[in-house]
């Protein structure tokens, strides 16, 4: 049985670093692997993009789209997901179905900004959600079912 104070890393799992520049005997001297001269040889350079002084290809090219600093990031699920993940019991209905729910369900992906719910697929289920958005059809297809959308005043105004 291996002990605590036994446990060593695997033969050649940790390679030293090899020190360059440091005196002609250790192979590696000198111009340190650098070859002589030229903008490579030099510190401080970089070349990525570097065309001979050519304007380079990635500023030639036009710039397109647009960034909105203001967008929204929203998880977006369907209710034909959620339906599937109660089918599977993935999704405690007995309580309130908010962001946190969905993500230990495994449907809501991301969405720093919290979940917008949209009315793909069939819904049957009793639920209330407490979400950050809701598409008109996925609100009507949950409140047929019986269920209810809750969305905080702050989400419903940035709508």
């Amino acid at each position: 049985m291996t002990k605590l104070n036994d446990i060593r890393d695997n033969a050649g799992a940790r390679h030293r670093r090899i020190r360059v520049g440091r005196g002609i005997g250790s192979g590696k001297g000198k111009t340190a692997g650098r070859g002589q001269k030229g903008a490579k040889a030099r510190s401080g350079v970089s070349i990525n993009g570097f065309e001979g002084g050519q304007m380079p290809l990635h500023m030639r090219l036009p710039k397109r789209g647009f960034n909105n600093p203001f967008g929204k990031d929203y998880a977006e699920v369907n209710l034909g997901m959620i339906q599937k993940a109660i089918d599977a019991g993935k999704l405690d209905i007995s309580a309130v179905v908010d962001h946190e729910a969905l993500k230990g369900a495994g449907l809501a992906r991301g969405g720093k900004d919290g979940v917008r719910l949209l009315g793909k697929g069939v819904f049957s289920a009793k639920v209330s959600f407490k979400v950050a958005g809701v598409s008109a059809g996925a609100k009507s297809a949950v409140e047929a079912a019986g269920g209810s959308v809750e969305v905080p005043a702050v989400a419903a105004a940035a709508e």
